[in-house]
């Protein structure tokens, strides 16, 4: 078995180093901003991970793995209900939705997840009515995805994620397949935590019109570790670190950290580094039971994002 998790560990990281420069010399380094498609797939999901700077590859804890490394699910207990809700840029809204249960057949966990990125209709405009024709039109992203991740030791977990991801402009539509895979080891050191995942393997590519005129989807590479630094019977705190290999972009670092109070009130904070707009994020969360057998989480999280001001974030999470 120990061997097993070294291979598994090893076909990650040399994925994640081979895959996203797109064959560029491990000496060469450049940006290839607008060449690859799908870029919603790259905006972070959840309050709690982005007010942590969006270091949770380590994490992964809650059900926003299904976005950070599909591995973290093995370990939810019992049944999870997640909505995530994103106020982007330029009124534009991102909104995912996800289910994590399990079946009593099946060992490990399973996790159903939608997600949507929006905007108000558009006006249609010509060039001899450039203030609009009376009509309008729709544009967005959705993505519709299955995880399954399973505890193959006590200290190794192992998940992926099968999504289909669908692009619409006007009357037109483009669809694609796309795997995301992830790891999750406990080291049995205190606390300490590492995860890697690779997301956005695409089987396909996103066309609208013809093949030649195609866009690959952005695979992302992430590596990190977490360890509670403090820990008594009222108080936590915990701080994470994560590397990230976009393929058109350079390479990026996050670094955040989350105080816990009696398990009802969390206070995080983080910075990431390397980013075009991003920078110091910060957010809370409360905790409380809802029922006898159920509790709930409310999380906000505040991401500066400089000349286009801020990006806020509402998550709720019930388990039961």
């Amino acid at each position: 078995m120990k061997r097993t998790i070294l291979a598994l560990t090893l076909v990650l990281l040399v994925a994640g180093v081979l895959v996203p420069p797109g064959g560029a010399s491990a000496a060469t380094f450049f940006e290839k901003v607008g060449t690859y498609d799908g870029q919603f797939l790259k905006i972070p999901i959840g309050a709690r991970a982005t007010a942590m700077g969006g270091a949770f590859v380590a994490v992964a804890d809650d059900a926003s793995s299904v976005y950070w490394n599909p591995a973290g699910i093995a370990r939810i207990q019992g049944t999870v209900v997640s909505i995530n809700h994103l106020n982007w840029v330029g009124d534009v809204n991102l909104t995912q939705g996800t289910y994590v249960f399990s079946l009593g057949f099946l060992p490990g966990m399973l996790a159903f997840n939608a997600r949507s990125l929006y905007m108000d209709r558009l006006k249609r405009t010509t060039v001899f009515r450039p203030d609009g024709d009376g009509t309008f039109f729709d544009a967005g992203y959705s993505s519709f995805g299955l995880t399954y991740a399973r505890s193959l030791t006590d200290k190794f977990s192992l998940g992926v994620t099968a999504s289909l991801v669908h692009a619409g402009l006007d009357d037109l539509t483009t669809n694609t397949v796309a795997f995301d895979v992830g790891t999750l080891y406990d080291t049995g050191y205190r606390s300490l935590k590492v995860g890697m995942s690779i997301q956005n393997m695409g089987v396909g590519e996103l066309s609208y019109v013809e093949k030649t005129q195609s866009a690959k989807l952005p695979i992302l590479f992430r590596v990190g570790a977490s360890i509670n630094v403090f820990s008594t019977l009222d108080h936590r705190v915990l701080t994470t670190a994560e590397f990230s290999h976009p393929p058109d972009n350079n390479e990026r670092l996050n670094w955040g950290g989350e105080y816990q109070f009696k398990d009802f009130l969390f206070v995080r904070g983080g910075m990431n580094f390397g980013y075009d707009a991003e920078g110091v994020t910060g957010g809370i969360g409360l905790e409380f039971p809802t029922s006898l057998s159920s509790e709930t989480r409310f999380d906000y999280s505040y991401t500066d994002l400089s000349d286009l001001s801020a990006a806020h974030r509402f998550s709720l999470e019930i388990g039961f």
